[in-house]
């Protein structure tokens, strides 16, 4: 399963979110630090979801980082997070 599909899978499973976008912006980091051949290094999310009613920005954030697992997080060099409900 490539990250981006891992990414998504575990935010749907975690949150079930009402709107979830999740972009492989890799090719436009080409040459920067992290960067690898073939991508999956940097990535745009964009999340709504009533499970982050009650959370602070911070919370949210540990909420997602935690969703995602250590593992998965290790793999990616950036994570862009556009969180809300």
């Amino acid at each position: 399963m490539q990250i981006r599909d891992q990414i998504e899978a575990n935010l749907q499973a975690a949150f079930s979110p009402a709107r979830l976008q999740v972009v492989d912006d890799s090719e436009s980091h080409r040459g920067h630090a992290g960067w690898r051949e073939g991508g999956s290094t940097h990535f745009n999310v964009l999340i709504r979801s009533a499970a982050f009613r009650d959370m602070s920005r911070i919370a949210r954030h540990r909420a997602v980082h935690a969703a995602l697992g250590a593992e998965l997080v290790s793999r990616i060099h950036a994570l862009s997070l556009d969180i809300d409900t």
